[in-house]
């Protein structure tokens, strides 16, 4: 089979690998997207139950890529956000209204968003999806890379971007080692049918075993993501339908009346993992394959997000000036603006969760007053806002809403 030709060459067709590919294509360069799975498995919905949630900084970089159009209605605003410690009566009150008019971020299912990058895709001309079809390996060259594809195809590019999520065959021939532990937590992920509207309110509801968030969806439903102790997990997905939803309304409550589980039930083993290196020859990780981390403030996919938006921007730069887009100089300007932001928050909610998830009285007490002080302290409230919103620090211009 004859080669091809490109500048960018993508590993990995996921919501962050496509999101890359028309982020550079969109802003004129020639990419090439490889992924393993077929387009039609990813968009079944047996695929990933889950919902994510997009930022308001993630959703500027979508919405200048011409990506959010294609989400279409099935994003659901969020305007609120309330945090509790179990049963004490102090909590966290987030507003929308505290930074401005627009919502603090949108809940999205991720067949949604992967049904909107499939569109959005086929609109540029520039970018070439290969799938389903596995990448063997990839080797530096002078100038550049050769990927060799399991189907004999070969694609010459001067940059290869990986996002195959954390188990990356790419990273590890590469020579890039991690640090990585699993968590004793699982998540359980399911959505929810209720009586009540949520008003856009999301809740982040800390119990001894873990954080149980109940995310609002579009219409009268929420996505939850119920973190459990593994050793019980298993136990909970085997129960009865009513069974099970027994067990979930006990932590849910009655604040949106009665529940009903809508579709299928999934579970998740949680880890953590933090790649050595961003970079190496000719070869750049993004995304899940570059960190993993607790799902604890829903940041997981707006770090992915974030990778996207920077690595565009050192590209396209470079491109536009005549240079060499995947030279050293690329590559470590990449590296130093996505190191800092990955591991302050990594390391922020690994914290966390190990403060949270646990009942020993003298550390909820001082959580607790630390919830109550937070909430009373405007300016503070307001930073910790806007860094979940992805608007404090040195952002992409695609985060500002402004194109390439």
């Amino acid at each position: 089979m004859s080669d091809l030709h490109t500048e960018l060459f993508v590993a990995g067709g996921g919501l962050v690998g496509l999101t890359l590919g028309i982020a550079c294509a969109e802003a004129g360069l020639d990419v090439v997207v490889v992924d393993r799975e077929d387009a039609a498995a990813r968009l079944a919905e047996p695929y990933d139950g889950r919902a994510s949630a997009i930022a308001y900084g993630s959703q500027r970089v979508l919405a200048t890529t011409g990506i959010w159009p294609y989400v279409g209605e099935e994003a659901e605003p969020i305007l609120e956000i309330r945090v509790a410690d179990d049963n004490a009566p102090l909590f966290l009150h987030y507003d929308h209204r505290d930074v401005g008019e627009h919502p603090l971020g949108w809940i999205v299912e991720n067949r949604v968003l992967r049904r909107a990058l499939f569109e959005r895709a086929r609109t540029i001309p520039s970018l070439r999806l290969l799938a389903p079809v596995a990448v063997s390996h990839v080797e530096p060259r002078e100038g550049g890379i050769t990927a060799q594809l399991a189907d004999g195809r070969r694609v010459a590019a001067a940059l290869c971007a990986v996002a195959e999520g954390k188990n990356s065959p790419l990273r590890a021939a590469a020579g890039i080692r991690t640090v990585e532990w699993s968590y004793p937590q699982t998540g359980i992920v399911c959505t929810v049918r209720h009586e009540l509207p949520h008003r856009g309110v999301a809740v982040e509801h800390f119990l001894p075993a873990g954080p149980f968030a109940i995310l609002p969806m579009t219409g009268r439903r929420s996505s939850l993501v119920w973190t459990e102790r593994s050793a019980l997990a298993p136990k909970l997905m085997r129960l009865p339908d009513e069974a099970f939803r027994t067990e979930l309304a006990r932590r849910f409550g009655d604040f949106l009346g009665r529940v009903e589980v809508e579709g299928p039930r999934w579970a998740y083993p949680l880890a953590f993992m933090h790649a050595e290196r961003y970079v190496a020859t000719r070869l750049a990780l993004v995304g899940d394959s570059a960190h993993l981390i607790h799902p604890i403030a829903g940041q997981g996919l707006n770090l992915g997000i974030r990778d996207v938006a920077a690595l565009a921007e050192c590209v396209i730069e470079r491109r536009r000036l005549g240079l060499d887009i995947g030279d050293s100089e690329t590559l470590a300007r990449y590296e130093r603006w996505r190191r800092f932001d990955t591991l302050t928050l990594a390391a922020v909610t690994d914290g966390l969760n190990r403060l949270f998830s646990n009942s020993i009285q003298p550390v909820k007490l001082a959580r607790d007053l630390g919830l109550a002080a937070v909430n009373r302290i405007p300016p503070l409230k307001r930073l910790f806002m806007r860094h979940a919103m992805g608007t404090l620090g040195d952002v992409p211009r695609l985060a500002r809403g402004e194109p390439l």
